[in-house]
């Protein structure tokens, strides 16, 4: 049996061992055997973690930095990700099963991940103060941004780098320090890129990372007293969880969780542009997405010659070891998950929904594999449509009129995206300006930049990552008021 690589956990530039000296095995997907083992971190590490990102807060230089300088910090650390780019990019794909070209070449030099450190960098010195017009004489009211101190960042396990990505160098930016809590399931990435950044040379303390089990780790990060804001990616049950925990003590989050995408066909619409569209919006990733497009709303005039061209497009797809330059889909990032999407397979085929694509037949004797899996004329109030599965899954239903689309597209719990497909872009304007949901794709789907924010309308979450307001949210307002004239403040005078 080959060696297991063995990690520790982050915390003041040092690699550390947990204080339980116990770890866990993470398993690569593709063959569903362990590579690697993680610090299974108890609460001493948290306090440890949490202690050095205060001190890097308050006590170190990081705090008392000027803005301009952590810009050239930032900078410094996207072209360290983007030298290290084949190294990231193979230990994600070890230990989560993402096609190498779905992520290297996003940490390479001029990719959006890459960009992201340089429009932050650029960020830190732009967030300007403000005065205000205050009804008061010889008074001066003026804003200021200012971080919130020590922040706890929780990652999923579906794209644990580019998640990161897009928390940290925001946090970063705004000057606060992080405490980063990658997913049990995918946390060698995020520990792979921290012997990366050593090459940064960042105070000390101001990226830590604890690893372990949600159910041990999670409560006693959030709940600590010296975290002042948390930033959550994953399932809106786990979100509810962290949220519930950090309103205990009234501390601000962010929330990306989950989705139950529609993605809207018109009569009108160029149908293999729509096709090739929803094809990439959920399967290479094998559904593993947030954001994944998995309702298809398709109108009765073209169901079914749309529903053919589907399984036409995806029948065929090479399902298999990601390192496989020929793969279109590769594993399930982990055997728990693969085990659920299978028994909400069955639960769908068990309910009476028409299965007219078994993506179950693609799956291997080691490893977790699903391949597309198509769900004919399902209504919209099942649980199959109403409900996550997280998979290379989709479904279909036909509709007649605009209003009753919308209100198809609209009747779930979650708002994260949408996609609208149609010639007509004024009526696909129209229907997108209805669509409750944080991003609306029109004629396209998938695409993300570090310019435009990203977050969910209703239970996909609240607050935003990327662009203006992902930095916002990482920093909180303070009014000050000066008065030129004091001894008109005494009233006895």
């Amino acid at each position: 049996m080959t060696e297991l690589k063995k990690f520790n956990y982050f915390v003041n530039n040092e690699w550390k061992k947990p204080v339980s000296k116990e770890y866990f095995q993470s398993e690569n997907p593709a063959t569903g055997r362990p590579w690697a083992l993680v610090p299974d971190c108890s609460q001493e590490d948290v306090d440890l973690a949490v202690k050095a990102a205060k001190n890097a807060f308050y006590y170190g230089p990081w705090g008392k930095m000027m803005p301009a300088e952590r810009g050239r910090c930032l900078r410094k650390i996207g072209d360290i990700i983007s030298k290290n780019a084949k190294r990231i990019g193979k230990v994600e794909t070890t230990d989560n099963g993402k096609l190498p070209k779905n992520i290297t070449p996003s940490l390479q030099k001029n990719s959006w991940q890459v960009d992201s450190w340089n429009y932050y960098s650029g960020m830190c010195d732009k967030f300007e103060g403000s005065l205000i017009p205050a009804e008061v004489p010889n008074i001066h009211n003026y804003l200021q941004w200012e971080p919130f101190g020590v922040v706890a960042q929780i990652l999923p396990w579906n794209s644990p780098i580019g998640t990161l990505i897009w928390k940290l160098a925001p946090c970063l930016a705004a000057g606060n320090t992080v405490v980063l809590k990658p997913s049990e399931f995918a946390s060698c990435s995020t520990l792979e890129l921290m012997d990366v950044l050593l090459e940064a040379n960042l105070p000390p303390g101001v990226i830590n990372v604890v690893t372990g089990f949600g159910n041990k780790i999670v409560e006693p990060l959030v709940d600590h007293e010296d975290v002042r804001m948390v930033s959550f990616t994953g399932g809106t049950n786990g979100g509810r969880i962290v949220a519930g925990i950090a309103a205990k003590s009234a501390k601000p989050t962010v929330m990306e969780l989950g989705g139950k995408s529609p993605q809207i066909v018109l009569p009108d619409c160029d149908l293999e542009l729509a096709v090739n569209g929803i094809i990439s919006g959920i399967f290479p990733a094998a559904g593993q997405s947030c954001i994944s497009g998995s309702r298809l709303l398709i109108h009765e005039n073209v169901i079914e010659e749309f529903t053919n061209l589907l399984v036409e497009a995806v029948k065929d797809a090479k399902v298999g070891n990601p390192n496989d330059p020929l793969t279109h889909v590769g594993p399930i990032a982990h055997k728990l998950h693969y085990e659920n999407i299978l028994k909400k397979i069955e639960k769908a085929i068990n309910d009476g929904h028409q299965l007219i694509l078994d993506g179950r037949a693609k799956s291997k004797s080691e490893g977790y594999y699903i391949g597309p899996t198509i769900f004919k004329n399902v209504p919209n109030e099942t649980d199959l449509s109403q409900n996550e599965v997280f998979g290379p899954v989709v479904s279909t239903q036909s509709w007649v009129e605009e209003e009753e689309v919308i209100k198809i597209a609209n009747d779930t719990i979650y708002g994260l995206a949408a996609g609208i497909w149609s010639k007509d872009v004024a009526k696909a304007m129209r229907i997108a300006n209805r669509i409750e949901a944080g991003t609306v794709y029109i004629n396209n789907y998938f695409n993300a930049s570090t310019q435009s924010p990203v977050g969910g309308f209703k239970q996909s979450g609240y607050g935003r990552e990327n662009g203006w307001e992902g930095m916002r949210c990482f920093m909180q307002t303070k009014s000050v008021w000066l008065s030129t004239s004091p001894s008109e403040n005494n009233p006895f005078v």
